[in-house]
């Protein structure tokens, strides 16, 4: 059977994902084969392995920073929020259905069976398990019933490390409060701490460093640096959608729906040099991009009625009837179709029927069983501006509940200048951004080779080893073993 060890954290974006990632990378560097796994994951970024399993991308991320295949069984329980009160539950890659936060807490421990299956199979064809917790393991009020924090390390006989985010402040706070919180066993589940997102010289850290062993019994196992990695975000938290971004060359704006989901579709754009990717909530944001993107949403229907609410309707309407470039992605497809209508409830939105932006010939009806499948090939002839992706070369994954009547084509065009797809990770495909954006240079006279190109496989790969770089350097990897091989007391 596997060695565990267990990331926990002292708040939700404390950044155990990239730190698990990062474990996962050195492991894969160090000659071990490692997989990540986190029980319970709450998240509206997922993906669609080759089997037409869903999980989340967070453990997506971490298994490719292993040198794996993404499996279900690494994220046997993913809760997609539908509302502020209830969420999807996927259990094994599939559906269950949707279920109220105080119904879910209610029938958690049914799903602890599907949960130590998946662990233990894990455990039997790897080295080493990298578990992430979630959000923080003192939440006094839902211990009773956890299983992703002390409850899963429990269960499965975990070793912790605790990670604090020094970069929000009080950091000895976080990770004191936490450790008193807990009882005597989960005290010593925990072998040691982790202070994470560090900016400054160490030396003027290390008295709090000091006192921290003493008042938590445990010793400080690293001090890692604030690292600027390019790796797909946790969807809730991510500071994409709060940075400040010039316009350059090629301006792209992503609409920011209330309930975005997936929006790591559009990254491939965030890697040219003289591109813009901004997401924007309003129409004093949007300004004159060159390219409109509209997003993945876990509540077509909501979404939409906030667009038109919003007046970002009536901006994008507009802008298509003056040429600009428009391109919806699952959701935001289906947004930009004449209908969508959802008789049976399966969104939960309590609306049944809403008119679209009326951009493509397309009506969209939700259904209650979810399409769940990764699916590649060549575009046929393509209208319009996107011509020059004619014969290319595509793959992705799709993971929707509504039906729509053209489906079946990889994208479809409406008026010249609008266009939708079913595919998240459309735009990831070898030389599918460079058409794009080569495009859009046309358009404005500019020559393509100003903004740049890349391996987009190469890249992230390069990223997953900054990362291990970055985690290696700030842990004690010497204890991080020991904790590993239970030899840390």
């Amino acid at each position: 059977m596997a060695r565990t060890i267990m990331i926990q954290g002292t708040m939700s974006n404390a950044g155990k994902s990239l730190l698990a990632a990062g474990l996962c990378r050195i492991f894969r560097q160090d000659g071990l084969r490692a997989a990540p796994f986190k029980s319970q994951n709450m998240a509206l970024n997922s993906f669609i392995t080759a089997a037409g399993g869903e999980m989340g991308r967070a453990q997506v991320v971490q298994a490719q920073a292993a040198g794996i295949a993404p499996d279900v069984r690494m994220n046997p329980i993913l809760l997609k929020p539908t509302t502020d009160m209830g969420s999807q539950v996927i259990v094994n890659g599939a559906v269950v259905g949707n279920m109220t936060a105080l119904e879910y807490y209610r029938r958690k421990n049914e799903f602890i069976p599907a949960v130590l299956e998946a662990y233990h199979s894990l455990a039997a064809e790897y080295d080493v398990i990298v578990i992430e917790g979630a959000g923080s393991p003192a939440e006094i009020n839902l211990k009773r019933e956890d299983i992703v924090n002390m409850g899963l390390a429990k269960l499965v006989d975990a070793p912790v490390l605790l990670v604090g985010d020094i970069d929000r402040g009080g950091v000895f706070a976080q990770l004191y409060g936490t450790i008193a919180l807990l009882d005597g066993e989960e005290r010593r589940r925990v072998k040691g701490t982790i202070v994470n997102k560090f900016r400054g010289d160490r030396a003027i850290l290390q008295p709090g460093l000091e006192q921290l062993e003493r008042l938590c019994g445990v010793p400080v196992a690293g001090v890692v640096p604030y690292l600027h990695v390019d790796i797909d975000d946790e969807d809730s938290l991510t500071e994409r959608f709060c940075r400040a971004t010039a316009r350059k060359l090629v301006d792209i704006a992503v609409i920011r729906l209330p309930r975005i989901s997936n929006f790591t579709d559009f990254s491939p754009f965030e890697r040219y040099e003289n591109v813009s990717l901004r997401y924007v909530g309003s129409v004093r944001e949007l300004h004159q991009p060159d390219l409109i993107l509209l997003p993945g949403t876990k509540s077509t229907i909501a979404d939409l009625l906030w667009l038109r609410q919003s007046g970002l309707e009536a901006a994008v309407q507009k802008a298509a009837a003056a040429g600009t470039l428009v391109f919806g992605v699952c959701g935001g497809y289906q947004m930009l179709g004449r209908t969508v209508s959802d008789p049976e409830g399966v969104e939960a939105a309590g609306v049944t029927q809403a008119a679209g932006l009326g951009l493509l010939p397309v009506d969209t009806v939700f259904r209650g069983e979810k399409k769940q499948t990764q699916a590649r090939g060549v575009f046929g002839p393509v209208e319009g501006l996107l011509a020059p992706l004619s014969g290319m070369a595509y793959e992705g994954y799709e993971i929707h509940m509504g039906r729509s009547a053209a489906e079946r084509a990889p994208i479809l065009v409406g008026g010249g200048n609008v266009y939708g797809s079913y595919l998240h990770g459309i735009f990831d495909a070898p030389g599918i951004a460079d058409a794009v954006l080569g495009v859009l240079c046309a358009r404005k006279g500019a020559d393509p080779a100003r903004l740049g190109s890349f391996d987009a496989r190469a890249y992230r790969e390069q990223q997953y080893d900054r990362l291990a770089d970055g985690v290696r350097g700030g842990l004690d990897l010497d204890f991080v073993y020991r904790v590993l091989d239970g030899r840390a007391e």
